[in-house]
């Protein structure tokens, strides 16, 4: 569902998974203080940036699969943006004509897999970890009011504005364009506020872009699939 917004520049889009399909999807680590904070570690002196792959792309509705013998499985929620056209060497100010639009994102991460491995692909990339909503046009100028809303099972966990961020999407756009070139439906997500916390099978996750559309996703176990 996608609930549209009265506030001027705000649109919503759908459908949830989009053509072209992402060649990538780069993340962003730690760009909320208190985040950082919850992990008991600070915010880099520059962007902290990993990939998820693909393959882990679901539709809001769609099961989050929890991988046996994995530990704890964490919700993040997000606000991603999607780009609109290949990008390489952008500056700050050119970023926005980059972007497409703006989607709910859940980075759905194996908490304890990431505590262990020195690189974060295994706790980050199962399939099934990475749910995304609808896309919604955002003007620049709208972007920094953009409201965060996690819940889990209806109680709010998560709530944070754009601007909270750290490193804002335009300084994220300049920098990874710096060192990749980014292609027509590639997804930039620039991390999670404070609030992350375990998901147990039979939740249902609810990752809000206030005004603009909720993402929502069932939690199964990894026997209830294909079973």
């Amino acid at each position: 569902m996608v609930a549209h917004s009265a506030r001027r520049g705000l649109r919503a889009r759908a459908p949830t998974i989009m053509s072209p399909s992402p060649s990538k999807i780069l993340c962003v680590g730690k760009n909320f203080h208190a985040h950082a904070a919850e992990l008991g570690s600070s915010v880099p002196s520059e962007p902290l940036i990993f990939l998820k792959p693909p393959s882990c792309l679901i539709a809001s509705g769609e099961p989050i699969v929890m991988p046996r013998g994995v530990g704890r499985v964490d919700y993040e929620g997000e606000i991603a943006v999607r780009i609109g056209k290949r990008a390489r060497h952008v500056s700050e100010a050119e970023a926005w004509s980059v972007i497409e639009g703006v989607l709910p994102l859940n980075d759905v991460t194996a908490r304890d897999l990431q505590a262990t491995d020195n690189q974060w692909s295994r706790a980050k990339g199962f399939d099934t970890f990475c749910p995304i909503g609808s896309m919604s046009t955002v003007s620049a100028a709208d972007f920094p009011d953009v409201t965060l809303i996690t819940r889990v099972n209806g109680e709010e966990r998560q709530r944070a504005q754009a601007s909270d961020m750290v490193f804002s999407v335009p300084v994220l756009i300049a920098y990874i364009t710096r060192i990749m070139t980014l292609e027509p439906g590639d997804i930039v997500t620039p991390g999670t506020p404070e609030g992350v916390g375990p998901l147990s099978e039979g939740d249902e996750v609810e990752v809000e872009l206030e005004g603009l559309d909720i993402l929502r996703n069932p939690v199964e176990g990894e026997g209830d699939v294909g079973s």
